[in-house]
């Protein structure tokens, strides 16, 4: 499966989202965890070359000329390819902030896909990727409260790294923060890292943000977290991303 599924219709009516795009691409799904209760609590869909070419090869294809199209198909893609895998967790999708040029307008091909696949808007997260510098904060703003109105759930991602740092954090309350990996790696033993993190987790408590660590990968980073009540978790300790499949956790 690739792009080769059904989505011009659904990006029709949207000239900018029209253009294309010149190479294929597909979506890998890593589990995002909840460790509280031991369940799969939504997967992340990962962009992926439809022949297993890297993340970083694909966006390095994407530029002012097709931004707008990539990001709407990447949205509907994901959205129609885990309806057919039957994903009826939340599902994540990065969108690129600087393509949004009019949230009302720019939402209207993932809200098609998400009623022509049978897929709940509620169970669908819209995360702010990292790759690229928010020209203006108060339009990303804008973006992130239309879409909560509009019933999505809205993350940040990778907090720490790149630009997602404490000044885009002031612009906007996102309902999920990602710590970013660097954070997460060997926190259990590193002292600076440890009080950098049970602030930032205070910090996000009292503004009603829930915090999930992303790039877990040890049993010791696991039990820090769960010992500062974040349950939310990503990474390879629970699970490696699954090319165009939903990988299964075995928490035993």
């Amino acid at each position: 499966m690739s792009t080769h599924f059904p989505i011009d219709s659904i990006l029709s009516g949207c000239q900018q989202c029209q253009s294309p795009l010149g190479f294929e691409f597909s979506f890998a799904y890593q589990p995002i965890v909840d460790i509280a209760d031991k369940t799969i609590w939504g997967y992340e869909a990962l962009v992926w070359g439809s022949n297993n070419e890297s993340a970083g090869s694909i966006l390095e294809k994407v530029n002012d000329d097709n931004r707008y199209a990539f990001d709407q198909a990447c949205r509907t893609t994901a959205i129609i390819l885990a309806s057919h895998l039957g994903l009826d967790k939340m599902l994540s999708i990065n969108f690129l902030p600087n393509a949004v040029y009019e949230p009302k307008h720019c939402i209207q091909s993932t809200l098609r896909a998400a009623k022509q696949s049978g897929f709940p808007i509620e169970n669908i997260m819209f995360e702010i990727t990292e790759s690229e510098a928010v020209v203006d904060r108060q339009h990303l703003a804008n973006i992130i409260e239309h879409y909560q109105s509009q019933g999505f759930t809205t993350g940040l991602d990778d907090f720490g790294a790149g630009h997602a740092g404490l000044n885009m954090l002031a612009s906007f309350v996102p309902n999920i923060l990602k710590i970013d990996i660097e954070l997460v790696r060997d926190i259990d033993q590193i002292s600076v890292k440890q009080i950098i993190v049970r602030n930032l987790v205070t910090m996000c408590q009292q503004l009603g943000i829930r915090v999930l660590a992303e790039g877990v990968e040890r049993k010791e980073e696991v039990d820090f977290f769960e010992g500062l009540q974040v349950t939310l978790m990503q990474g390879y300790y629970f699970a490696k991303p699954g090319f165009e499949s939903l990988p299964k956790v075995d928490f035993d």
